[in-house]
């Protein structure tokens, strides 16, 4: 009997670890837009919020990476928001809008505006989720990260995050160390030179871009570590709280760093930076 009830209180809390709390979609009264990209997806722009079981008051908005072309919503999006619930924080995982390689999908500014919005609600919810909307920041990951960053970056009325944290970003649209890939997935094969720079987000940072941590690795083949560096730099000219942790290995898309007792090490020094500036 109690190892019954032991099993179904593990699954219990499993259960309660997996699933969103709420599912909001960014665009209610618009059912014609889709998320698309290469899997096709039909369903609209959303946000899911797994809400932390013992709150600190702090959230964070989860932008999974896909090269502006698909989600890894699993590995950087629902195990990231499990991470950051089980230490306090709420965490809101974003479903934006994609390209596909017909770029028959949605370029810039559909997927900043997905990021934006996304915010601009979880902050609006603040009070009814526990929230301090003073303690709300964003996470993102690779092509993910270079969204992020635009929020970061591009700052509009209530969307400014508490703080970013970048893991193996995208930063730079430009040669020689942008990823090809999101780049033609975001501006279209042929984008504007003006485009490339404007979007190349080390040149959006100013002092009101928020505290930044950065996360690569020097064996990154996907998207070089020089687009952190570029970022942090910039971050350092403007006189911006940041700190960069570059492993010597762990390549691109390793999430929360797996059974890599290195690479796995980022989240908890996460948390630490966090509680460092006043947002637990």
């Amino acid at each position: 009997m109690m190892k019954k009830l032991l099993v179904a209180l593990l699954l219990a809390g499993f259960t309660y670890c997996t699933q969103a709390q709420e599912k909001i979609y960014l665009y209610p009264d618009q059912k014609n837009l889709h998320i698309g990209g290469k899997d096709k997806v039909q369903e609209a722009p959303y946000i899911e919020h797994f809400s932390a079981r013992t709150k600190n008051g702090a959230g964070v908005l989860v932008i999974p990476g896909g090269a502006y072309t698909f989600l890894a919503d699993g590995h950087e999006g629902k195990e990231i928001a499990q991470f950051f619930t089980s230490k306090g924080y709420d965490a809101i995982v974003l479903h934006y809008r994609v390209n596909d390689e017909a770029q028959q999908g949605a370029r810039y500014p559909a997927q900043y505006n997905d990021a934006t919005l996304a915010m601009r609600m979880v902050k609006s919810k603040a009070a009814t989720w526990g929230l301090d909307p003073g303690k709300i920041g964003v996470i993102g990951f690779s092509a993910g990260g270079h969204l992020a960053s635009c929020v970061a970056t591009m700052i509009q009325p209530d969307t400014k995050p508490a703080f970013a944290v970048l893991v193996y970003p995208v930063i730079t649209m430009d040669t020689p160390y942008s990823h090809a890939g999101s780049t033609a997935m975001l501006l279209g094969p042929s984008p504007a030179a003006s485009m490339i720079d404007s979007l190349s987000t080390q040149n959006r940072v100013t002092a009101q871009t928020p505290p930044t941590m950065l996360i690569h690795s020097t064996d990154d083949d996907v998207v070089p570590v020089e687009n952190s560096l570029l970022f942090y730099n910039a971050l350092r000219a403007h006189h911006v709280p940041a700190t960069l942790h570059v492993y010597d290995h762990g390549g691109h898309g390793y999430g929360l760093g797996g059974k890599d007792p290195v690479l796995n090490s980022w989240p908890e020094l996460c948390v630490s930076w966090l509680q460092g500036l006043g947002i637990k």
